[in-house]
C-alpha cells in the first residue's frame, strides 16, 4: 500500500471517528440538559423536542461525513477505488437515505411547534446534501478537489446557520422555564 493510499485511509477514518465523537457529545449533552431540567411539563416538552431534532441532524450530519469522505476518495482513486469500500459507501448511502427520512420527521415536529423558521432552515440543509450527492459521485472525473470543497462548506454553512438558530431559541426557552 503506498503512502498516499495511507495518508488518504487515515483521513477517512479520522473524519469518521471525529463524526462518531460529535454525535456522542451532543447525545452527552442533551442526555445531561434534559436531567437538569426543572421548569413545567410544556417548556420540558418543547426543549426536549428541540433536543430531539438536534439529535436527528447530529445524525445526519454523521452520516453525510462518512458518505462525503467515502465518494471523495472513490473520485481520488478511480478505478483503482477497492470494491470493499464501494459497498461501504453503499451501505453508508443507504443509511443516509433512512435518516433523511427522519430529517423530515424533525422538520413535522419544528413545524407543530410553530417554529416555521426553524423549518425552513432545516429544510434547506437537507437540499444542500442532496446537491451535494446529484455533484458529488462514484468516481466522477469532471470536478475539481476545489468543487467538492466549496459544496462541502455550503452544506456546513447551512448547518451551523440552523443551529446558531436552534441555540439561540434553546436559550431563549431554558432563560424562561
Amino acid at each position: 500500500m503506498d503512502s498516499q493510499t495511507l495518508i488518504q485511509l487515515t483521513d477517512t477514518s479520522l473524519k469518521i471517528g471525529l463524526g462518531a465523537l460529535i454525535a456522542a457529545l451532543v447525545a452527552w449533552l442533551i442526555l445531561w440538559r434534559s436531567a437538569q431540567q426543572n421548569s413545567g411539563p410544556r417548556e420540558n416538552r418543547r426543549l426536549q423536542i428541540l433536543e430531539e431534532v438536534s439529535a436527528q441532524v447530529g445524525t445526519v450530519t454523521h452520516i453525510f461525513a462518512k458518505y462525503s469522505s467515502l465518494v471523495v476518495e472513490s473520485i481520488q482513486f478511480g478505478d483503482r477505488w477497492p470494491a470493499a469500500r464501494r459497498q461501504e459507501l453503499d451501505l453508508v448511502n443507504t443509511e443516509l437515505v433512512n435518516e433523511f427520512r427522519k430529517l423530515a420527521d424533525a422538520e413535522a415536529k419544528l413545524l407543530m411547534l410553530g417554529e416555521k423558521n426553524l423549518e425552513r432552515s432545516l429544510r434547506l440543509y437537507g437540499a444542500k446534501i442532496a446537491v451535494f450527492r446529484k455533484q458529488v459521485y462514484v468516481c466522477r472525473k469532471d470536478i475539481t478537489h476545489e468543487q467538492i470543497t466549496t459544496l462541502k462548506m455550503g452544506v456546513n454553512q447551512v448547518r451551523e446557520a440552523f443551529y446558531d438558530m436552534l441555540s439561540r431559541k434553546y436559550d431563549r426557552l431554558l432563560a424562561t422555564s
